[in-house]
């Protein structure tokens, strides 16, 4: 549902916007006002609004992931984000060198432009290009500073287009975490954003996986030890993702600082929710958190843009995408705690496979030298868990001496038809857990039909 009202258009205007949105040609002269005539049908939405203070932004980004390939740079204005000076052709060679020299030179330029400006002098003629575009974007205050907010950015097409073909693989289960949630299913685009949906990418900060959580963050919404880091699992990963923009939203109430917090954290949004209301277009335009800088400032935008990229494959990869099948493999969830061999017998499966399928387990767990907990999620060869319909029985204990000395006997553990929450479950893992489905385990507590709150303690009825 587009936020754009509908109203009647000229045949030649239609098929002006349907075209393709100009670029920047290699001069750096950039058509910002032929991508702002691009009709926004279908990237704003009531749920993913764009305000018009950030609509140079979804486009600059749009042309980062969909037109701009891994050999053109950008140099732009890093506040004003129509403002691109040039979109150069990088060489074959010393990019770095390359790279640095341009970035010097539009910033000498503009210093030299500003102190002009700022005595009074008209801008030469060699300097009316620079002076208008800024004028343009923020009246004459945007030259002020501009030197200092110069910034490039390569274009990352092949490397979108990349992860565009891996989300094939999660793009079904991801929706179904977040829709299980009562979330918005687009939430499964974020990847894009955060990762190009490499399972084991890390950053320089410290956050790890798919949805690049850190380490603390993770902690909270998954098992993250010396034994198991599901952050690098993208299914376990994206149940964790769903409970913090579901925590998120409902505490900020919109979307787009939903998402932005994700970035900046909760109670940065928070803050500057107090400050500047829920409109994302005027945070990002006035905030001036201490954090809130480039990346905070544009994480919106970026996922606007993927958004739009994404779900319209044909428009920006005529090429074509070559999507990978969904995934079809097993998903167990351990309810007890076990080494990988004991699992990996249990379905005939080698431990190096099981292994290797199960990348979120650590070296300790992978090599039998440590137990995988209960709760951990086991992904199996597809077929396996209709192949082999019992579950995995708890490994038998090891007595210690007083206890062989007492002819103590190993606790057997029954079927289990109750079910404890613990902290951070959801009602969606619960049902992985056991295999049951959703609407069976609603209706075997008495819960609603999109009942999905659950409490750390609560007893679950998990089987008739």
């Amino acid at each position: 549902m587009t936020t754009i009202a509908r109203f009647r258009i000229p045949l030649i205007v239609l098929l002006f916007l349907l075209l393709p949105f100009a670029g920047c040609s290699s001069n750096g002269r950039h058509s910002s006002d032929d991508d702002a005539a691009y009709s926004f049908r279908g990237t704003s939405s009531r749920t993913f609004p764009v305000p018009s203070a950030i609509k140079d932004n979804v486009i600059f980004w749009r042309n980062v992931y969909g037109k701009w390939g891994r050999d053109k740079l950008a140099i732009h204005d890093d506040e004003y984000m129509r403002v691109i000076y040039e979109v150069a052709k990088l060489p074959a060679s010393g990019l770095e060198h390359f790279m640095r020299a341009r970035k010097a030179h539009y910033k000498r330029r503009l210093a030299d432009l500003e102190a002009k400006v700022r005595v009074g002098l008209p801008p030469a003629k060699h300097e009316r290009a620079l002076y208008n575009k800024l004028v343009r974007a923020g009246g004459k205050r945007a030259i002020y500073g501009a030197s200092n907010r110069v910034r490039t950015q390569r274009g990352i097409r092949e490397h979108f287009r990349r992860g565009l073909a891996i989300s094939g693989r999660y793009d079904k289960k991801f929706r179904q975490i977040f829709r299980s949630q009562g979330l918005p299913g687009d939430l499964a685009y974020l990847p894009h954003v955060e990762s190009s949906f490499q399972a084991h990418a890390r950053s320089p900060v410290g956050a790890a996986g798919m949805w690049q959580f850190m380490r603390g963050t993770g902690k909270l919404y998954m098992t993250v030890n010396g034994t198991i880091d599901e952050r690098l699992d993208p299914v376990t990963a994206a149940e964790g993702a769903a409970r913090y923009l579901g925590d998120s939203y409902r505490k900020l109430l919109s979307w787009p600082l939903a998402i932005t917090s994700y970035n900046h954290g909760r109670g940065g949004m928070e803050r500057a929710k107090a400050i500047h209301g829920n409109n994302i277009g005027t945070i990002v335009r006035k905030y001036k958190g201490s954090r809130f800088k480039f990346s905070s400032r544009n994480f919106y935008a970026q996922f606007v843009a993927a958004r739009e990229v994404a779900s319209h494959p044909r428009r920006y990869f005529p090429e074509g995408v070559d999507y990978q099948p969904p995934m079809s493999e097993d998903r167990l969830v351990l309810r007890h705690s076990m080494l990988a061999s004991w699992v990996a017998r249990h379905y005939g499966v080698s431990t190096y496979r099981l292994a290797s399928m199960n990348k979120h387990w650590k070296k300790s767990a992978r090599q039998g030298w440590t137990y995988l907990p209960s709760g951990t999620t086991v992904w199996l060869p597809d077929g396996a868990l209709r192949r082999v319909t019992s579950a995995p029985k708890p490994m038998p204990v090891m007595l210690t001496k007083a206890e062989r000395r007492s002819k103590a006997k190993p606790k057997s553990v029954a079927a289990k038809k109750v079910h404890v929450v613990k902290p951070n479950e959801t009602l969606y893992r619960v049902s992985v857990t056991y295999q049951v489905s959703l609407d069976e385990l609603r209706r075997l507590n008495s819960m609603g039909p999109n009942d999905t709150n659950i409490r750390p303690g609560q007893q679950l009825r998990v089987s008739g």
